[in-house]
């Protein structure tokens, strides 16, 4: 069941940077906290490239091998199917907004409110596969479906894990936003840089 831990801690993650976003978008409209633009870049870009394009297919594998075993929370994976599918159009939004605010700072109730609609979506969206999906997956697949899974989530994780230079280091993208991110979700406020 390493592929449900693996899930776990991605959705910790993302979960992480939302709540990040959230946090200094109170504080920006409180006053308390100027708008690191290249910050908001570099976290909205984490949760398009890894949620929904590196995330969203590893749970994909563990949805369509559940559909294999049961017919239990079918329409759990139906709206997860359709959610995941619309992936583009949601991540579209909210990198439209950004960018809005990037040119025209005035534009920052814009994307503090596509933003809320987002993280407000992600979290519904998560809690439906911890509460229901997450739990089947437990119940319903065999140890051969674990061992299959398993050695297709470390794979994947092997080719895509950014220390080759062939792909993204995610793992080191998070780690700079923690310590960019303002106290107490993060370490600093520091400027974020791209290198």
């Amino acid at each position: 069941m390493e592929a449900l831990h693996i899930i776990g801690d991605e959705h910790q993650s993302l979960a992480a940077i939302l709540h990040a976003i959230r946090f200094m978008l109170k504080e920006i409209s409180a006053g308390k906290l100027a708008a690191d633009l290249a910050l908001f870049q570099a976290m909205v870009h984490y949760l398009d490239a890894y949620a929904e394009k590196r995330h969203h297919p590893k749970e994909d594998l563990l949805f369509h091998r559940l559909q294999e075993r049961t017919e239990e929370g079918a329409e759990a994976l139906a709206t997860l199917g359709r959610q995941h599918a619309a992936a583009p159009q949601r991540i579209a939004a909210l990198e439209e907004a950004l960018a809005c605010f990037v040119g025209d700072p005035g534009r920052f109730d814009e994307f503090a409110k596509a933003f809320d609609a987002y993280a407000e979506f992600y979290r519904e969206h998560m809690m439906l596969e911890e509460d229901i999906v997450l739990p089947l997956l437990r119940a319903h697949l065999r140890a051969d479906d674990w061992a299959e899974l398993d050695a297709s989530f470390r794979a994947e994780m092997a080719v895509n894990s950014g220390k080759d230079g062939a792909s993204e280091n995610f793992s080191a993208l998070f780690s700079r936003l923690v310590d960019c991110a303002p106290a107490p979700i993060g370490f600093g406020p520091r400027p974020f840089v791209n290198r």
